[in-house]
Parts: structure tokens; C-alpha cells; sequence
């Protein structure tokens, strides 16, 4: 079942502090730490989840080991991001780490990737493009109520909201240009 929940004030505090314990889990390996997701755009209904974005220059077994080593999760398997219609290149453009939060700790999904991917920066434009667009925040939000209200199952959710995600993606990509954005400083 999928609960989303009001916008929770302490979302960047919570975020600052997770953000510190992988900044001396990684020191300098980390280019970015990043508050990305629903969590980090203020107002934004959200599943209380935070997502967190670590860019590395390149995925190895050493940020693996350092990520595990911190006491985070590795599901198993190979992960890829969801590739928006647009998306040329390999398919190792959209790979990236993925972990969970330490047992008994608050929850986050952890996305580790490369600096200058296609899916490193996808998260970020998404979060500029709704923060400077609140209108179109609250109408992704109200499509999130309404889908949560429809699937309950998460895969079912995620599915239907990725296209969704693409097609706001798709004018945050125009509105980049025309602004001519670039990623702030990292979050943490």
C-alpha cells in the first residue's frame, strides 16, 4: 500500500544528517550528496521516504564496500533507472548503486551515480524544475494522491507515475535551457 503524507518540515534536517554520515563514509570519493525525490521539494506530498543522491566519478567496489561499510543495505541484483522516451546512449548511462537505510533507522532509498550521466541528472532537474515551478508541483501532487488512492501496490505505482515523471522531466529539460541551469552546490 502506498501512504503519502503532508510535507514534513524536518524532511531537510533528517536529510542533512544522513548526508553527514555518508560524507565520512565516502570523504572525498563523494563529488554530491543530494536531497532528491518528493521529500526535497518543499509543499510536496511524498511517501516518507527520503531519497538521497551520492555522485561518484565511477561506480567500483570500493564506494560499494564504504556504502555497506557505513551499515547501509544492498538489495541484490543490478540497478538500473527508468529511461525517459527521450534517452539515447547505452543502457550504463541509467546504472547506478542502490541501497537502504541501516536496520531500525529512518528510511531513505540511497541512488548512487555517476557524475555526468543521464540518470544523475535527471533527479536533480527534476527537484530545480518544482521548486521553481510550485503550480506544477501541486498538480504532480494531486496526481500522486489520485494514483495512491487507485494502486495499491508499489510496483504498480512506480510504473504508472514514471511516464508521469517523464513528461514533466521532458519541459524541465526545455526550461533548462532557456534559464540555462546548472546543478547548485551539493546539499551536503
Amino acid at each position: 500500500m502506498v501512504v503519502l503524507v503532508d510535507y514534513k518540515e524536518e524532511w531537510p534536517a533528517e536529510f542533512r544528517q544522513i548526508g553527514e554520515r555518508l560524507r565520512k563514509a565516502l570523504g572525498s570519493v563523494a563529488i554530491r550528496i543530494d536531497h532528491i525525490g518528493s521529500t526535497s521539494v518543499p509543499g510536496l506530498r511524498a511517501k516518507d521516504v527520503l531519497d538521497v543522491q551520492v555522485t561518484i566519478e565511477a561506480i567500483d567496489q570500493v564506494v560499494e564496500a564504504r556504502v555497506v561499510g557505513a551499515g547501509f543495505r544492498q538489495p541484490p541484483g543490478v540497478w538500473c533507472d527508468h529511461r525517459p522516451p527521450d534517452a539515447t546512449g547505452p543502457d550504463e548511462d541509467w546504472r547506478k548503486l542502490f541501497f537502504y537505510e541501516p536496520v531500525g533507522e529512518r528510511r531513505i532509498n540511497l541512488h548512487v551515480r555517476e557524475l555526468g550521466r543521464p540518470n544523475q541528472r535527471y533527479p536533480l532537474l527534476f527537484r530545480d524544475f518544482l521548486i521553481a515551478h510550485p503550480p506544477m508541483a501541486t498538480a504532480y501532487g494531486e496526481l500522486k494522491v489520485r494514483l495512491a488512492a487507485c494502486l495499491r501496490e508499489e510496483d504498480d505505482y512506480s510504473d504508472v507515475k514514471d511516464p508521469a515523471v517523464d513528461l514533466i522531466y521532458l519541459g524541465a529539460m526545455s526550461w533548462a535551457k532557456l534559464v540555462s541551469w546548472h546543478p547548485g552546490a551539493s546539499d551536503a
